[in-house]
């Protein structure tokens, strides 16, 4: 065999190996609690994934190649989060992770996005204060979300002596630290605080508690998903009426809670009814993907569809899907989606509009105020 004959054939099958791995598909892990607390919401999280790959591939993907979902049920948890981000990272060879999960979850799948030097990006409103360079966060802290219940609680009902009631883990206990301590700096006085593990169901010595101390109102942190069904549930079902401040329902969540959910304060980044071109075309997409199957688009499941941009956009900017060009490239890129212009540049975390609510007895929300490009403060310096 000639010398020109081998070069040409080791030329030609470098050009067939360029062209199979530029035709592989970018992988997308979803880590996401398909059971366990968050079961409650996952699936419109999922499906707001799911649109916006389908939104991206049938404009060209990213860099040319499609876009595949590789989902993973984390069970709401650390140990079902280890196995997930393990068999997304290691054996899918996921190019990044992006999702919302409770905070036991993302707080032991972290150490394995660094072992894989994995871009992470968190969906997931929580309890401020979590940084890894790897990880980015397009979802509000408690600096944002905890200020508007408590000043109208103080404004509208004349609130001073505060009962937090959380699930017990760091979300619950996190949010509840911040909003304790936002009170008292506010002349209010928190007279009460009771935690139930985050599987728990039976709210009754919490409740009794509750009754005894009489507060002004309530102000509960639970993990995302079926503790607020329950907690609420028996908080209706035990008489209580008093002004009532949840830091972790969602919207998809109040719906489901049916007449239960009825006068609920809520503050988030997102809500159905915001009046945008961009949220508008969003929701038509999504009932028409989904139609009858679609699960109510949420304060988790936006910032799920807004960060698949955020990461097609990173990558597009880096030229790459190097992992240190498509880090440094992800507080510098800036969408516009549902919830308006976001961008990761505070600390790999976002400034975000917020929305004060009222849960209303159809499961809608009527907004009460806006407060807009809330700054998340100081969350991760050592990151700037």
């Amino acid at each position: 065999m000639s010398k020109w004959f081998k070069q040409s054939m080791l030329a030609a099958a470098c050009l067939v190996a360029i062209h199979v791995q530029a035709a592989e598909p970018i992988r997308i892990g979803v880590p996401v609690g398909l059971s366990g607390a968050n079961s409650v919401v996952a699936p419109s999280v999922v499906q707001a994934a799911e649109l916006a790959v389908e939104e991206i591939n049938a404009k060209g993907g990213i860099l040319g190649r499609q876009v595949v979902l590789e989902i993973a049920d984390d069970a709401s948890g650390a140990a079902g989060a280890q196995k997930a981000f393990d068999s997304l990272i290691f054996q899918k060879k996921v190019n990044a992770l992006i999702s919302m999960e409770t905070s036991a979850a993302r707080n032991a799948g972290l150490p394995i996005v660094a072992r894989g030097k994995t871009p992470y990006i968190y969906t997931s409103f929580y309890e401020g204060r979590s940084c890894n360079k790897y990880m980015f966060v397009n979802a509000w802290v408690p600096d944002q979300q905890v200020a508007p219940i408590v000043d109208y609680f103080m404004t509208a009902n004349k609130a001073k002596n505060f009962f937090l009631i959380g699930s017990d883990y760091s979300f619950g206990r996190g949010m509840l630290e911040f909003t304790k301590a936002y009170i008292t700096k506010k002349g209010g006085k928190v007279i009460g605080e009771e935690y139930l593990p985050m599987d728990g169901t039976d709210w009754t010595a919490v409740i009794n508690k509750l009754k005894t101390a009489n507060p002004d109102a309530i102000i509960t942190s639970t993990a995302g998903g079926a503790p607020n069904v329950t907690l609420t549930k028996q908080l209706r079902a035990a008489g209580i009426k008093l002004p009532y401040g949840n830091l972790a329902v969602d919207e998809g969540t109040a719906k489901d809670m049916g007449a239960d959910a009825e006068g609920i304060v809520i503050s988030g980044s997102y809500l159905t009814s915001i009046d945008s071109p961009k949220n508008k075309e969003f929701m038509a997409a999504m009932q028409k993907k989904f139609g009858a199957n679609l699960k109510t688009p949420n304060d988790l499941s936006v910032p799920q569809y807004e960060a698949v941009y955020l990461y097609k956009a990173a990558v597009e900017k880096a030229g790459s899907l190097d992992t240190d060009k498509v880090l440094a490239a992800l507080s510098t890129v800036k969408v516009e989606g549902p919830r308006g212009s976001i961008q990761m540049n505070k600390q790999h975390h976002a400034p975000l509009t917020m929305y004060l609510g009222q849960v209303q007895k159809d499961g809608g929300i009527k907004l009460l105020e806006t407060f807009k490009n809330v700054d998340p403060g100081a969350q991760c310096p050592a990151l700037n």
